[in-house]
């Protein structure tokens, strides 16, 4: 089990290397070249659709673009965005966090085109509900079904890890660090209301992640911000070591310019998924008309997730200079918010991650199962919920060292497909995009 383990740390670092994420990257820059930086042109309008309070039930689609949007935050906003953060600031000093909102800039041009296509190429199922995703625009779009199998493949393991598994062994770890709860018990009670949850499907799972999703961002954000204004002389002094960092990798392990932006914009990606292919999935099931209007909708979670939640996050790292202590992921955040706001601190990070975890796996498990639905047919889509849920206990009672392993990888594998179907069906993006815009502009 062990050399097992080794295999596939060994693999995840291939596969998670300097090729991959100069693909997620150089994709974002690409488009957002040929788009003319959308994502700052059209960002307010893109967020006043997020958050608009019209529904369209007449539209096609099983949940409106704010649940869509949720669903998607949901499996984005998770542990990276409290322990994926403090893992790059350790790893590769504060200027990671320059690098990570760079990646964050670009990959709003990806996300955006990744919800495009989305609807663009989705299909309208014999039981009236949408599928779709970068298996639909691989298959339908560049007619490469293998490649498209793949993806489903891929995404289907990596759901079983990075979803249920991995999230559930830091909901439990959590649980008993702050309330001495064991493992078993918090697999129990969590597995059971998951359960409630994914076997009623995406409108189940929107309507949950609907009311979860604002709450745990708007919460964390609000205490993250109090522990900001109680220590704001630290604030500006925090900024400039984040920027002079960025370019000298002083503080970085090893001292190296390329260590700061690895980790910076690993993390980056890692927590919004840009690039991944994960959020068209769920942007596939909008009520909309328009894949212009859901791609700008999609691309607003990367802007949420990156450049608010984990900009909080890490701007809380950098002022308490703690980063370099030796202790890192979830605790190094927690003992920071518990130094610079006494009290409530600690619990603003506990409560935080709780929610994080679970609405990432209610988010993962949609995925999981729509690509399941692709590969293997739906009449696989129900064991599938059964064996998610099962790896849900699991993870909360057993060492996930080879789960994380393996999940780490298959993960990293859904973007390769992903970012060939974005790049090869660009000329679509282009295109729908400047007809939305005249027609937006007459």
């Amino acid at each position: 089990m062990e050399s097992l383990t080794i295999l596939f740390h060994t693999l995840g670092g291939y596969v998670w290397g300097p090729v991959l994420l100069i693909l997620l990257v150089g994709t974002g820059c690409y488009l957002t070249i040929r788009l003319g930086a959308l994502q700052i042109r059209l960002l307010p309008e893109a967020l006043r659709m997020a958050f608009s309070p019209k529904r369209h039930p007449d539209m096609p689609g099983d949940i409106s673009q704010f649940q869509s949007l949720m669903t998607a935050l949901a499996a984005t906003i998770g542990t990276g965005n409290i322990a994926g953060v403090a893992t790059a600031v350790v790893l590769g000093g504060p200027g990671a966090i320059f690098w990570m909102w760079l990646s964050a800039f670009f990959g709003m041009a990806t996300k955006y085109a990744e919800g495009l296509l989305a609807v663009k190429y989705r299909v309208k199922e014999a039981d009236g509900t949408m599928s779709g995703g970068p298996m639909y625009y691989i298959a339908n779009g560049l007619k490469m079904k293998w490649l498209a199998i793949c993806f489903a493949v891929f995404g289907m393991i990596a759901a079983l890890g990075t979803g249920a598994s991995v999230q559930s062994n830091s909901l439990a770890q959590s649980a008993q660090a702050s309330f001495g709860m064991p493992g078993w018990l918090t697999g129990v009670i969590l597995t059971t209301i998951t359960a409630l949850v994914i076997l009623g499907g995406i409108k189940s799972i929107a309507r949950v992640t609907a009311v979860i999703v604002p709450f745990m961002a708007a919460t964390y954000l609000l205490g993250g911000l109090a522990v900001i204004l109680f220590n704001i002389e630290a604030l500006l002094p925090a900024l400039a070591v984040i920027f002079q960092d960025a370019f000298t990798g002083q503080a970085a392990a090893g001292g190296a310019i390329g260590t700061v932006i690895r980790y910076g914009v690993a993390r980056g990606v890692f927590s919004n998924e840009a690039g991944l292919g994960t959020a068209p999935i769920a942007a596939a099931a909008a009520k909309t008309d328009q894949p212009v209007k859901q791609a700008l909708v999609s691309m607003t979670g990367t802007f949420i997730d990156t450049i608010i939640v984990c900009s909080i996050t890490g701007i809380v790292l950098v002022m308490g200079g703690q980063y370099q202590s030796g202790t890192t992921g979830a605790a190094l955040t927690s003992l920071s918010f518990d130094n610079m706001l006494p009290g409530p601190g600690g619990w603003i990070v506990t409560i935080g991650l709780l929610f994080f975890a679970y609405s990432t796996i209610l988010g993962w498990s949609y995925y999981g199962e729509k690509c399941t639905q692709y590969a293997l047919g739906k009449r696989f889509v129900t064991p599938y919920r059964w064996v998610y849920t099962s790896f849900v206990m699991i993870g909360t009672v057993v060492s996930l060292d080879l789960v994380w392993a393996v999940s780490d990888v298959f993960n990293g594998l859904m973007a390769f497909p992903n970012l060939i179907g974005i790049v090869l069906l660009s000329g679509v993006v282009i295109k729908e995009t400047q007809e939305y815009l005249k027609a937006r502009d007459k």
